[in-house]
């Protein structure tokens, strides 16, 4: 069964963990993911109000928030009531079909061959893995369209709870979930800035 979307990102997150998005022919199992809460989280990109470039996080939700990062395309599932930008990032998952596509996707960026716990580690290879980019940005995923949010594949046996990964403000905020035995998960990155 789907989470509820209409509701704060910090409360989909857990229920979120274990489902799976597909992309054409690529899906994966989401073993990861972040909390944004806009108006109250300095680290949202909602924080300071609604713009241009994130008006899709402020609802309906059950839509991608896609944007660029560092040169990669990172995608959020909107949540929340319509008009409140709350939103959840994607930060890893495990490729469960479309393995070869996946690959192939991710060895144009790269000259050595990629494992498959790293295939859609990390929120640009999950994008990548996926085939997402600027044109998903506003995408519906709880219809037949070509990006779709299904039903968990396996429960998340161990669930982790931790700060979020290279947030300079709010940075203590235990605002990213995990499936604690999954190796997909990202390697924790303290930003530098993020104070003591």
């Amino acid at each position: 069964m789907l989470p509820d979307l209409t509701r704060h990102a910090l409360d989909v997150a857990p229920e979120l963990l274990g489902c799976v998005l597909q992309s054409g022919p690529v899906a994966v199992r989401l073993v990861e993911v972040e909390a944004y809460e806009g108006a109250d989280d300095p680290a949202s990109h909602a924080f300071r109000g609604r713009t241009p470039r994130n008006a899709v996080m402020f609802g309906p939700a059950g839509h991608l928030y896609v944007y660029r990062l560092h040169g990669s395309y990172c995608a959020n599932v909107v949540c929340g009531p319509e008009g409140v930008a709350t939103a959840l990032l994607m930060r890893a998952g495990e490729v469960v079909a479309g393995r070869d596509v996946a690959r192939a996707r991710r060895a144009e960026r790269r000259s050595t061959p990629v494992s498959d716990r790293d295939l859609a580690r990390g929120p640009g290879n999950l994008c990548r893995a996926l085939g997402i980019g600027p044109a998903e940005n506003g995408a519906g995923v709880l219809g037949d369209g070509p990006v779709r949010l299904l039903p968990p594949t396996a429960p998340v046996a161990t669930l982790g709870i931790g700060p979020r990964v290279n947030i300079a403000g709010a940075a203590d905020r235990p605002w990213r979930f995990w499936d604690a035995d999954s190796a997909s998960v990202s390697t924790f990155k303290r930003h530098p800035r993020a104070g003591t």
